[in-house]
């Protein structure tokens, strides 16, 4: 196996245009040193040579014979032998590996030829290996790293492969299309990563913050190579960035210098790291009189002693490095890298909470690292109540004045952010370039949501997304996180016409008027018929010698309006001719009071229905009402599958029975078994034009004031949008269902861990909350009442109390009509006062008051009325006589005295009567 390995490693070294250079002096110790590098570090030989330069003043006695081989890991499987052996024709005593990872090919040739093998970091790795360390200690899991150029980027890499635990991108020479890379990098990276020097990070951060990438800046961390870190110009830009500095206490370190020691302005921490393991190697091969190896033909000729003696001084130096304090040397692999301490500067308070010591993290008393949020992004689609943009009164969509992005809402962006805290974890939101949810076209490619999953777009997508077979095929699902949801009917209440006189509209307009016609005919019927009947009781007194009830035309029109009454017209027609009619009027009557009432009843129940359908048969069995369903929505997939399945059991049915023999005579049937409802429901839904969004098919449910379209759709949207909207109720029951979940990449590791969040989110009766928060119904009942299932509103018998109202108001200009006539006609009038006569024998008394000449003058005005013969002068004493005349006797109705006398016991016909009183009428 050794010398698979030697042969491939005589393939792949190649020695430089100048393979050795010399530095000797007589009389010294010859090492001979081959130098193996990377055919990108050109100036590797130069920094060996300034290197053994600065040893020279410091270590006396030596030679050094240095040879350098470019490592050229594409030609692993090509070339000969013949340059490396080149190479070991010489002496060589130390075989120092600089290439970016430790090569078992160059380990175990050196190990083949007995030669001491040392591994030295001269690149960016070990920066690379401290900033890993600084994420690890912040609970990171990927990060990307940028670079300041590509031979930094490919040493990076190297290490990455053998020895990372993070998942990483490597980025140099950060330009347009690296930027733009970066941002379509899915998923989001938890880190941002810079390794440069102080004047590269700027320019670095400059090109990122023109690119747009700088959004979350407590994500980014800078580690700076070179001790010129005051002319960092981000300090006060991005405070939130961490810094790792080099720290003082490395020039002391490296320099070996005691603290506080001051660095040179040109200081390198890998050449200084070169210069120390050169000293330390040389001396040790002064000291251990490592002796040399010389190779002729490539065959090694080795004392098997000499190796093991050589092979165990090795590690007792490896020992001691390990143990300096300028080297970090990697157990696993021999490594030997530079002790760079560093300092972590955090914000806010710009102050060092910790350092980097051997790539181990030490923080100070009381400071803590923040630890890493890991970063999704989130796919979610327009879909109310579930996830929607904010949108101000006019309509335009609100947006992020830091990000820019839109401003989302409803129930999944809350359940996001619930996720996002006990998950610990930031996101973006990602809206679908193409489509919604996710619809396959013909060629198997998905789009919306279950397409950006399927690409990797995003992390998880979390929407009103149903769990069906054909996502699952796809992506992966976790523990449904709302209620079985299905398809529901949505319509409008129907607009009633509000009018106080609608009990009008229980009876056409002909029918009132010939009720009319009617009452004016028989009003005038009754008053001929009593007026010229010899059988009436204006005709015929004898037969009905008391009052009866004078027909008259007016008294015929009250006969016949009260007839309608409750009471009764009152009196009836004596005549039987007046009789006959009156009994076929009141039948009239009763049968127009129960036809009113019965379509009344009628009426008002009809009113109070709210849709005229109540089911998705009742809806697909009629034609007035139109409905239709969001266009390639997943309500249109189930009408389109399930007509799909009565096609197929159609043909099913009349192949079984068209081709059934005689041991299948049971199937033969001539009536299709099986309703094609839903081939005329995707007929209407087609006809009546799906709509594009949901909010396009609940405003068209809106127009139709009559209830003449429905809306079949998802259920929880339906629900939320009748507890919002008081205008639409649902229809039937809820069917179809399925449950919403939370789509995952096939394979993702989020699938559990989602799965268990949701589950704890669920015994603490967290989705109870929420649903309450948007399924509010107690916004209805600020709605009118429109259910008459309580009684009949003021609304429908409104009018019968304007036709009181009127009555009353026409009662009261009736009365004052009545009171103006009335005067009217007193005042046309001549009225007598009189006096009694209990006092006429009296002498008068002389009094020229008013009230005494109104007495004598009253007196006056009777004795003329009764023609009295004695003149007032003559009358002395207590009585007086009167001298009636025979043919002007007293009428019975006049009682003349201080003593009432009733004269309806003289006169039984005597209506009323008329009586003078005693005292003086004033």
């Amino acid at each position: 196996m050794l010398i698979v390995y030697l042969a491939a490693l005589l393939m792949a070294l190649q020695p430089t245009t100048s393979t050795n250079i010399t530095h000797e002096e007589e009389g010294n110790i010859v090492i001979g040193i081959v130098i193996v590098h990377e055919k990108e570090q050109p100036d590797i030989p130069t920094m060996v040579a300034d290197a053994i330069k600065k040893l020279s003043p410091k270590v006396k006695g030596f030679t050094i014979k240095d040879y350098y081989v470019e490592y050229d890991r594409e030609r692993l499987q090509f070339g000969g032998a013949e340059q490396f052996c080149a190479a070991l024709s010489q002496e060589v005593s130390v075989l120092l590996d600089v290439t970016w990872i430790d090569s078992q090919y160059i380990s175990s040739a050196a190990e083949e030829f007995g030669i001491p093998y040392f591994h030295i970091d001269l690149s960016i790795q070990t920066y690379v290996k401290l900033m890993e360390n600084f994420l690890l200690a912040r609970a990171g899991n990927d990060v990307v790293y940028i670079l300041p150029n590509l031979r930094d980027v490919d040493a990076a890499i190297y290490l990455l492969i053998s020895d990372s635990y993070l998942r990483a991108i490597t980025f140099g020479e950060l330009d347009e299309d690296t930027v733009g890379r970066i941002k379509d990098l899915r998923p989001y990276p938890s880190f941002y990563a810079v390794v440069a020097g102080t004047m590269e990070i700027n320019a670095i951060l400059h090109k990122a913050i023109d690119g747009g990438l700088v959004r979350k800046p407590e994500k980014w961390n800078l580690l700076f190579t070179d001790l010129q870190t005051d002319k960092y110009a981000h300090v006060d830009t991005f405070p939130e960035m961490h810094r790792l500095l080099l720290d003082s206490n490395t020039c002391c370190i490296l320099l070996r210098h005691l603290p506080p020691c001051i660095c040179p302005d040109n200081f390198d921490p890998i050449s200084v790291h070169l210069e120390n393991v050169l000293e330390v190697v040389v001396g040790w091969s002064i000291d251990g009189a490592i002796p040399m190896v010389r190779a002729f033909n490539c065959t090694p000729e080795l004392d098997q002693e000499l190796v093991a003696r050589v092979t165990t001084a090795r590690e007792e130096l490896m020992n001691q490095m390990a143990l300096m304090a300028q080297f970090w040397i990697v157990q696993e692999n021999g490594l030997i890298r530079p002790n760079l301490n560093l300092s972590i500067i955090s914000s806010p308070t710009e102050q060092t909470i910790g350092s980097v010591v051997q790539g181990q993290i030490v923080l100070a008393k009381n400071d803590t690292l923040p630890n890493s949020k890991r970063f999704f992004r989130v796919g979610t689609t327009e879909s109310i109540p579930w996830a929607y943009r904010k949108r101000d009164p006019a309509g335009k969509i609100l947006r992020n004045p830091a990000s820019g992005e839109p401003i989302w809402e409803g129930y999944c962006i809350d359940f996001l952010h619930q996720l996002s805290v006990v998950m610990n974890f930031d996101y973006d939101l990602v809206s679908p370039r193409n489509g919604t949810f996710g619809l396959r076209d013909a060629d198997g490619k998905w789009d919306g949501l279950v397409g950006d999953l399927v690409v990797g777009e995003i992390d998880f997508a979390i929407a009103s997304l149903k769990m069906t077979a054909e996502r699952e095929e796809v992506v992966d699902f976790v523990a449904p996180y709302f209620e079985q949801t299905g398809i529901l009917i949505a319509m409008r209440k129907p607009v009633r016409e509000t009018s106080l006189f609608k009990f009008m509209t229980v009876l056409r307009l002909e029918v009132w008027l010939s009720i009319l016609l009617a009452i004016v005919a028989t009003a005038v019927m009754l008053w001929l018929l009593d007026k010229f009947s010899p059988y009436s009781a204006k005709n015929n007194k004898d037969a009905y010698p008391y009052e009866c009830r004078n027909f008259t035309l007016k008294e015929s029109f009250w006969f016949a309006l009260t007839s309608f009454t409750p009471q009764g017209g009152g009196e009836a027609p004596k005549a039987l001719s007046g009789r006959t009619l009156v009994a076929a009027y009141w039948l009239f009557v009763v049968l127009m009071l129960a036809t009113f009432t019965a379509n009344l009843a009628a009426f008002l129940t009809v009113e109070r229905m709210q849709t005229p359908v109540q089911s998705l048969e009742q809806l697909s069995r009629q034609s007035r009402i139109k409905y239709t369903v969001v266009k390639d929505s997943d309500t249109h997939d189930y009408f389109r599958n399930m007509k799909n399945a009565e096609d197929v059991l159609y043909q099913m049915w009349r192949n079984l029975t068209l081709s059934s023999g005689n041991d299948q005579a049971q199937y033969r049937v001539w009536d299709y078994p099986i309703k094609e409802q839903y081939i005329n429901i995707l007929s209407a839904i087609e006809s009546a034009d799906p709509v594009v969004t949901a909010a396009d098919g609940f405003r068209r449910v809106n127009e139709h004031l009559d209830a003449d379209f429905a809306f079949i759709h998802d259920s929880a949207e339906i629900r939320y949008e009748i507890s919002r909207n008081c205008n639409f109720t649902e229809v039937g029951e809820v069917f179809a269902e399925q449950p919403y979940g939370i789509a995952v990449q096939q394979g993702s590791h989020l699938q559990d861990e989602l799965s268990y969040f949701i589950l704890e989110l669920q015994k603490e009766r967290y989705f109870e909350s929420l649903t309450a928060k948007f399924w509010n119904n107690s916004a209805r009942s600020q709605c009118p009442n429109t259910d008459d299932s309580e009684g009949i509103t003021l609304e429908s018998l409104g009018g019968v109390f304007i036709a009181t109202l009127v009555g009353l108001a026409l009662a009261m200009v009736t009365l004052l009509g009545e009171v103006i006539y009335y005067r009217r006609k007193e005042n046309s009038r001549n009225f007598i006062k009189v006096a009694p006569f209990a006092n006429v024998d009296t002498k008068p008394i002389e009094r020229h008051d008013k009230r005494f000449a109104l007495k004598e003058k009253s007196i006056a005005a009777v004795k003329h009325l009764l023609d009295l013969d004695t003149p007032p002068g003559k009358v002395r004493g207590g009585t007086m006589k009167i001298n009636t005349k025979k043919e002007k006797p007293i009428p019975k109705e006049i009682t003349i005295g201080s003593k009432f006398v009733s004269a309806a016991e003289r006169q039984q016909k005597l209506s009323y009567i008329a009586i003078m009183p005693r005292n003086p009428i004033h």
